[in-house]
């Protein structure tokens, strides 16, 4: 099993950044990719990024890409996401998942973390 723990999120004002972090424990050598995706309110999930341990690649969603930034440490088994230019319809709850293949981008993911709130105030 691997156990997945997100930390980081909050209250934060419209314009403003935050980051994310998720750290990794238990089968490690499970965690090839990992993922972080997002459920606004009465909204269904969605993909933001994904990240290879080997060599690094990253898969944004395309309406993701310029504000969302993602990252590892690989030594740490923890991934980050760094938002910036944050806009109310962010808001989420913001969960990091991984996968034992390494193919960044959506799809099956079979860990999840318990997921992060991000509130984002106009």
């Amino acid at each position: 099993q691997v156990q997945l723990v997100e930390s980081g999120g909050g209250l934060v004002q419209a314009g403003g950044s935050l980051r994310l972090s998720c750290a990794a424990s238990g089968r490690t050598f499970s965690t090839d990719t990992m993922g972080w995706f997002r459920q606004p309110p009465g909204k269904e999930r969605e993909f933001i990024a994904a990240i290879s341990r080997n060599d690094g690649r990253t898969a944004y969603a395309d309406s993701m890409k310029g504000r969302f930034t993602i990252s590892r440490d690989n030594a740490k088994n923890t991934v980050y996401l760094q938002m910036n230019s944050l806009k109310p319809e962010d808001a989420a709850v913001y969960y990091c998942a991984t996968k034992g293949t390494s193919v960044p981008g959506p799809g099956v993911y079979p860990y999840w973390g318990q997921g992060t709130q991000v509130t984002v105030s106009s």
